[in-house]
């Protein structure tokens, strides 16, 4: 079942569809990113998604395994995204990088997500064009 969660979670992050989203997390839901900033609170994670997908709007999350203790779920894969869609003929706006998440899963909602990555590549690509 939490399996389950974090699978829907993931295949509403591929369609950007925030509002599913938003109904799979639990109100005190706490996001940390890959450089320890931490957002809680589902309501500012619901607008924190949107500014995401308004700078990546095809990211995606591809989950290659996955391990379970419980509530708590490791999964590992590749996160990839075109920063604005500015393709140009070199494709050189678009990354694909190793990750990993962690989360939590309390009454069938996601109370903890954390991301682990190295997002070098994804700032440079951000500098470049601006």
């Amino acid at each position: 079942m939490n399996s389950q969660v974090v699978l829907d979670f993931v295949d509403a992050i591929n369609r950007a569809d925030v509002d599913k989203m938003y109904e799979l997390m639990t109100d005190d839901h706490l996001f940390v990113d890959s450089r320890d900033n931490k957002t809680s609170g589902r309501e500012i994670m619901k607008q924190a998604w949107i500014g995401y997908f308004d700078l990546f709007p095809d990211y995606r999350i591809e989950i290659t395994g996955m391990l379970q203790k419980k509530s708590l779920l490791c999964m590992y894969g590749y996160a990839s995204g075109t920063y604005k869609n500015l393709k140009d003929n070199n494709n050189s706006n678009h990354w694909r990088i190793p990750a990993a998440w962690t989360a939590i899963i309390k009454n069938n909602r996601i109370k903890n997500w954390q991301v682990y990555a190295d997002n070098g590549v994804v700032m440079d690509i951000v500098n470049k064009n601006n």
